[in-house]
């Protein structure tokens, strides 16, 4: 999935054994570490929640989309699933390693394989249904897998695209056609058969692809704006970059959801705010803000506020991401479709000054691969362009020489507001080389919909991606295969790389029938794909979130980057809040 855009500032678990979910362990690092406060990660701020009252969202920005089939953003996708539509299975809503177990969701079992694993069988419980009361029949998961193909709903996970079989060509149900390779013998029965073998589609269908959406209430790009719901809330109103205000489902039914608390009423999101306005009003948490949560991280500005007050540190969440941040560069044109400015760019760019910008030591370390170490066994890569975090400007310039720019050139960057001095930090340490870096910053509502423009894409853009669940399969096919680059909606390989040798090893390590065998692979494949540099690994981070003193059950999950788990947030005492 794609993380969080910011704006102004300045788990297989058990059956995947061998990975090692970041959010609770420790990992090694460079100079970036030296002084870091402690986290106590993997607890719940502010003990069990009672029913009742209102939970305050404050958010400085728009959601990307709210309909499923687009929906690959965090913490949209967390909210959404938590929320508004319940999947195939779930992750558990617990801290810690125990947050990326899966459980049954809307089947009964996590999904019987056959076939070798080429096809996977799930059975929907019974009694369930929508907002309306309707029930929700296996039909309506089809139809929103199949929703995922249309090109006007683009944005959301791929891996129906690239797991499903005999699927060329198809492009979405809008005009009436649909998949023969996903069937509902009846009501409650579907059937997926794949093109090759998933061990793992029972975490696949976590995904909100795998939610559903009956063919009766499909509003094209609108439903965007009011999803049907299968969860415990649904939409009473929203304005668009203003307020989303939810209130109870009253035919959702907690005897069928094991893992939704649905503690609040109401949840109310307020949009449009300032990031140091938000974490202004969380730290002194009056009124209705001490039932507030924040939606995106707490500024670096005000790091300083929270880290040297212990009883405003105690309403702060700081989880790792387990997600990568990069500096992708566009490969399909020059200057970038030259491999020795690609690099040139690896040795010119200082990390360190990223580290800084992005709210310093205490809550990044520098990346030195693209897989986080969450995908490779807690264990960090050796850096293939050497070891100095601040870069090597020397032998950047002998890059750009041998890349035929001993002079320098001028190049483009897209950043979400947010990034803007992270953008400003780059073009200070690419001058350094005469790259004279232009920055354009865009509103982290539509940021990805932005650099996913591939005609009009930019040659820089800070992206970062983390995985969907704990596999190397859910990471380097989706940033670096050139099969899954689309004109319109372009979410992952924002490189636009493409490269035939790297492509042909991500397939055979797909076929690949044991687990261990695989990941190994894939951490093989990381440097090999980063000798082609069509991105520079720049930060592993940690999420800060505050909540205000009436918050209770908050806490940052493993599988959705450290965001609080929505499911089962509430107050501490519903009767203090208002909105």
């Amino acid at each position: 999935m794609i993380r969080n855009a910011r704006v102004l500032a300045a788990s297989l678990g058990a059956s995947l054994s061998l990975v090692v979910v970041g959010a609770c362990t420790d990992q090694a690092g460079h100079d970036s570490k030296a002084n870091r406060p402690d986290f106590t990660t993997g607890t719940v701020i502010g003990g069990t929640p009672k029913k009742g009252g209102t939970l305050t969202v404050l958010s400085n920005q728009d959601f990307a989309h709210l309909d499923p089939a687009r929906n690959w953003v965090m913490p949209t996708m967390d909210f959404g699933t938590r929320l508004l539509y319940r999947t195939l299975t779930t992750f558990k809503a617990e801290p810690g390693a125990k947050g990326s177990e899966i459980v049954p969701d809307l089947a009964t079992d996590l999904g019987r394989p056959s076939d070798g694993g080429r096809t996977w069988t799930f059975t929907l419980k019974p009694g369930l249904k929508y907002e309306d009361g309707t029930p929700i029949k296996a039909r309506d998961i089809k139809y929103n897998v199949e929703r995922s193909f249309a090109p006007d709903l683009a944005g959301g996970p791929d891996y129906a695209q690239q797991y499903l079989a005999d699927v060329e060509g198809y492009a979405g149900p809008l005009q009436g056609k649909h998949l023969d390779s996903i069937r509902t013998p009846d009501d409650r029965t579907i059937v997926f058969s794949l093109r090759r073998p998933v061990a793992e589609f029972s975490y696949t269908v976590t995904l909100p692809t795998f939610s559903p959406v009956p063919q009766s209430q499909e509003k094209g790009v609108q439903y965007d704006l009011r999803p049907f719901s299968s969860g415990p809330y649904k939409i009473d109103s929203y304005a668009r970059g203003k307020k989303l205000v939810l209130v109870r489902n009253p035919h959702w039914d907690p005897g069928t959801d094991p893992v939704r608390k649905a503690y609040p009423d109401r949840i109310v999101v307020v949009q449009g705010l300032k990031g140091g306005q938000i974490d202004d009003r969380i730290i002194a948490s009056q009124g209705a803000d001490a039932s507030a949560v924040e939606w995106s991280d707490m500024q670096p500005s005000s790091i300083s506020k929270v880290l040297t007050r212990p009883e405003i540190k105690k309403r702060l969440s700081a989880e790792r991401t387990g997600c990568t941040d990069m500096l992708a560069l566009n490969t399909s044109r020059p200057p970038f479709d030259n491999l020795k400015l690609r690099q040139a760019m690896q040795y010119a760019v200082d990390k360190q000054a990223q580290v800084t910008a992005n709210g310093g030591p205490a809550l990044n370390d520098v990346a030195t691969g693209y897989l986080p170490p969450a995908l490779t066994g807690n264990q960090v890569a050796d850096p293939v362009y050497g070891t100095s975090d601040t870069g090597d400007v020397d032998r950047a310039k002998k890059l750009l020489a041998e890349g035929g720019k001993p002079a320098g050139f001028s190049a483009t960057i897209t950043v979400s507001t947010g990034d803007k001095t992270r953008a400003e930090a780059l073009q200070q340490s690419l001058s350094r080389i005469d790259v004279r870096l232009k920055i354009q910053t865009v509103d982290p509502s539509v940021y990805y919909d932005t650099i996913g423009d591939t005609k009009n894409a930019p040659d820089m853009v800070i992206s970062g991606w983390c995985p969907d669940y704990p596999s190397g399969s859910t990471f380097l096919p989706f940033v670096f295969d050139g099969r899954t680059i689309k004109e319109k909606g372009n979410q992952g390989n924002v490189s636009q790389f493409r490269d035939e040798a790297v492509q042909k090893r991500m397939d055979e390590i797909a076929e690949m029938s044991d687990a261990a065998s695989a990941n190994q692979a894939w951490i093989d494949l990381d440097p090999v794909i980063q000798r082609k540099s069509p991105a520079v690994p720049l930060l592993w981070e940690r999420k800060p979130l505050l909540v205000g003193d009436n918050i209770a059950g908050a806490f940052g999950h493993a599988a959705w980057t450290g965001q609080f788990d929505f499911a089962v947030i509430g107050l501490k005492d519903p009767a203090k809040s208002r909105d």
